[in-house]
């Protein structure tokens, strides 16, 4: 790497020697496009190599701790892929005074001068051109840029370790290095000396517990003589410099290779570079921290390494280098090939289609069947308007001989009025707060704006803007009860980024984001857009809180750094936001920044929240959790339907559309031999168990039974109730969020036992199958066969027509000795009610 701050050498050097570090990797790019090749299965290293590449071809190194890992690709013969080699080479230093080389490509200086490595591997030989300076030289140390990335890259700043809140022993340091001051004076000024002791470093505390001299709960960290330990007696040798002039900024950093497709057990060597403010680059492998978020999938090594294991899939392998962090997309393929013409031939209904089925050719999975029509009926009644089909509803749709009836449903389904309810029911949970917190009838009017905007069907970008730069009384704007509920900046700040950006910023909050590029300034600054808001009346006063409120846009009000104290102007998290007009509002031009058709996660994140619920897994999961750490399974799909979302004026129901009519949408749950593996790339349908309120609403429905809820009018659906503290132990079984629980409240999809105990001991869900009135009673009494009961029951529980097995079993039920019509009715229903075929969206 170029210092700019040592002195030029004298001594003679080729040309390219004093030349910036951007051409230390000169050969970089000519490779990117062989790692970028598929490898189909495991015995892909087995096929013949026609050469070998190296990476890079040549570099220099400066200063006597400056090393550079080396990667070594074979390209086979065949079809031009790459398999890694660099833990497969023989590395030789042809200039050992020059150079050094360990087994797994490292290079060290030894001595100033042009080196030369040989790489062999495969019957191949390859050569690396090494320029060195300053080779036995100690550069000066910079605490920011040397010192705190040992303390990042083994954990010593970590959240289980010294960065935790209070820190570990005594000893406190700032999670992940965020502040590097508070780490320098807790390191040089703290504890009398006894963390450093400069007359004799070897003596600190800061280098006799991590190397296990002392005793150290968190076990051994450094060795003696390793770059981490050198760098650490370095600086207390020196005096422990704070900084040094003119130290260029860190930008960013780069992992290469970014995508890789792995067969079963194989690795790859990672390559991390560090870009500066300067220019400069530099291989900073050895002190960057690796994690795997699909270790069984693809695990990763100190050093870098990625190994596959035996499961097919995708794992997203995390480089952080300070406080920049990059991604390596590591994807493993099912072992065996299947043709291009395969996928080629594949329905493409509309853009969803193709870009699943390029991502099903990458990993060799191949998609189900299509599920069946009784199947498809129940499935787009659910997902569109929160309910399953009548019997009618369910025949009509079975003897429909029309190519196009699938699209006809869904055209008639969205102009349902239970469609705004089922979709309002979906961002109740997300905005409406504790009732008891706020008050009642602000949570009441709250309800009602969320519900008419669902019912006008407002575009999801007016729905935005109107929500955050929502002002007016509490009893009247139903809008502005989200700033009655969330009453400061900060908490404000957490709840809009998450919510409408699909960014978590809650860590940012205390300290700078440890999977994320957000700090405390991002956070703050972004919080500022909120300073201005202003309150009258008398507030919140729970569990009571009844009265109105004025929410209005004030002259005062400011948002400081909580550890500089600066006052913070209102900024965006990227990119440019409006300019804030003097006397305007501040939350507008915040609105217009995040609904802006520049920005991607606004569309993204709301592309991902639908498509998670129609098709039972977000495409990022958790569905607002969008970062560069928790990539997409599928990023060109998310990014081409929320583009085209956007083209579509932000209109959910043609977003519903666009999903509900793919090719995909309409697969089969039953998996084949190659997708049975598959439960994130949507090869097949995920079944997903009913919503509490569609399962409560079904009951009623089948049942002819209305549910009675307190505090509504006769003939309330689950689906339209305006809170969630309106009693109903059946929904609070079925997974309907904590009424204390803060918003957004996401619910869980799991099945559990008490909700099947439920299910077969509920005293109301039999009282509605036993009722004289009811559906039971209605059948019993009719003149119809105990075969046309029973195919009844199925059209109204599974949307379909008994087989012959199904007739005779509910016929023998009802020629059972000592049974009524009415006891035998009741009898088939609660068993069709107890069944995962009624309880889960097939």
């Amino acid at each position: 790497m170029s210092r700019s701050y040592l002195p030029a050498t004298t001594n003679s050097n080729p040309a390219w020697l004093a030349s910036p570090m951007n051409h230390r990797i000169t050969n970089l790019c000519l490779t990117c496009s062989f790692f970028l090749a598929f490898i189909s299965d495991s015995q892909a290293a087995d096929v013949p190599l026609k050469t070998i590449q190296t990476i890079p071809a040549k570099f220099e190194l400066s200063g006597r701790l400056d090393r550079q890992q080396l990667l070594v690709s074979g390209v086979q013969s065949t079809n031009g892929r790459t398999v890694d080699l660099t833990r497969k080479s023989t590395f030789t230093s042809l200039t050992p005074k020059v150079v050094s080389v360990g087994t797994d490509g490292l290079v060290r200086p030894v001595g100033d001068g042009v080196g030369k490595v040989r790489i062999t591997s495969a019957g191949f030989t390859a050569e690396v051109s090494v320029a060195v300076q300053h080779a036995t030289i100690d550069l000066p140390i910079d605490f920011d840029r040397d010192v705190i990335p040992v303390f990042s890259k083994f954990a010593c700043n970590s959240g289980p370790c010294h960065g935790k809140a209070r820190g570990q022993n005594g000893f406190q340091l700032s999670l992940l290095g965020f502040d590097s001051q508070f780490d320098f004076d807790s390191l040089s000024k703290e504890a009398r000396g006894r963390r450093v002791f400069a007359p004799e470093p070897s003596r600190s505390l800061l280098l006799t517990k991590p190397t296990g001299k002392n005793p150290h709960g968190g076990g051994i960290r450094l060795r003696k003589g390793e770059y981490g330990y050198q760098i650490l007696s370095q600086w207390i040798e020196t005096g422990m410099p704070r900084s040094q002039p003119e130290t260029p900024e860190l930008v960013k950093v780069t992992v290469f290779p970014d995508e890789q497709i792995l067969g079963h057990e194989q690795q790859q060597q990672l390559l991390i570079t560090a870009h500066f403010s300067n220019g400069d680059q530099k291989d900073v492998t050895h002190l960057t921290a690796f994690q795997s978020n699909e270790s069984a999938i693809a695990g990763v090594s100190s050093s870098g390494v990625v190994e596959s294991g035996k499961i097919t899939g995708e794992a997203a392998i995390m480089a952080r280098y300070k406080d920049q962090i990059a991604v390596s997309e590591i994807s493993v393929p099912l072992v065996g090939s299947i043709p291009p013409e395969f996928y080629a031939k594949l329905p493409r209904k509309n853009l969803i289609d193709g870009h699943v089925w390029t991502k099903l050719q990458k990993l060799g999975l191949t998609p189900s069947e299509p599920a069946p029509d009784h199947k498809m009926v129940r499935r787009l009644f659910v997902d569109v308007i929160g309910r399953l089909p009548t019997p009618e509803e369910t025949k009509d749709y079975l003897k429909n001989k029309s190519a196009n009836k699938q699209v006809e449903l869904i055209d008639h389904l969205l102009e349902q009025p239970e469609f705004a309810e089922h979709w309002a029911n979906k961002w109740a949970d997300l905005l409406r707060p504790n009732a008891y917190h706020v008050g009642i009838k602000t949570v009441l009017n709250y309800d009602f704006w969320i519900r008419d905007s669902f019912r006008k069907n407002k575009p999801y970008d007016q729905f935005v803007r109107e929500l955050i730069s929502a002002r007016g009384t509490t009893f009247t704007h139903g809008n502005t009860t989200m700033f009655r509920d969330r009453r400061t900046p900060e908490d404000l700040t957490t709840i809009v980024s998450q919510l409408f950006l699909g960014i978590r910023l809650e860590c940012a909050r205390c300290h700078h984001h440890p999977f994320e590029v957000w700090g405390q300034k991002d956070f703050y600054s972004f919080a500022a857009y909120f300073a201005n808001i202003g309150r009258k009346g008398t507030g919140i006063s729970a569990p009571i809180s009844g009265s109105v409120e004025m929410i209005f846009t004030s002259k005062k009000g400011s948002v400081k750094h909580p550890l500089t104290g600066e006052v913070l102007p209102p900024k965006p998290l990227f990119g440019t936001a409006p300019e804030i007009a003097e006397n305007s509002d501040p939350r507008e031009a915040l609105a217009a920044w995040i609904t802006s058709d520049d920005n991607p996660y606004f569309r993204q994140v709301m592309v991902n929240r639908v498509w998670a619920d129609i098709m039972g897994r977000g495409i990022v999961e958790p569905i607002d959790d969008l970062r560069g750490t928790n990539p997409p399974t599928n990023g060109p799909l998310l990014e081409a339907l929320a583009n085209d979302f956007r083209d579509q004026k932000y209109d959910l129901k043609k977003l519903v559309k666009r999903i509900t009519t793919s090719y995909v949408y309409g697969l089969s749950s039953i998996p084949g031999e190659r997708n049975v593996v598959d439960t994130r790339n949507y090869s097949r349908h995920y079944r997903q168990r009913l919503r509490a309120e569609v399962l409560l609403d079904g009951f009623s429905e089948i049942t002819l039974v209305q549910e009675t809820f307190a505090a509504t009018p006769a003939g309330t659906s689950a689906k339209e109730i305006w809170s969630h503290r309106i009693g109903s132990l059946f929904l609070d079984v079925f997974g309907r969020p904590d009424p204390n629980q803060n918003p957004p409240c996401e619910r869980t999809t799991d099945t559990t036992v008490v909700q099947a105990l439920h299910l077969m001991n509920s005293q109301n869900l039999f009282s509605k199958v036993t009722s004289k009135t009811g559906r039971t009673a209605q059948l019993a009494e009719s003149d119809k066969t105990p075969a046309a009961i029973a195919e009844e029951l199925y059209l109204l529980v599974y949307s379909r027509f008994p087989d012959a097995a199904e007739l005779q079993l509910a016929d023998s039920l009802f020629k059972k000795k000592g049974i009524t019509r009415q006891q035998a009715t009741e009898d088939l229903l609660w068993a069709l009610f107890n069944t995962p075929e009624f309880v889960f969206k097939d």
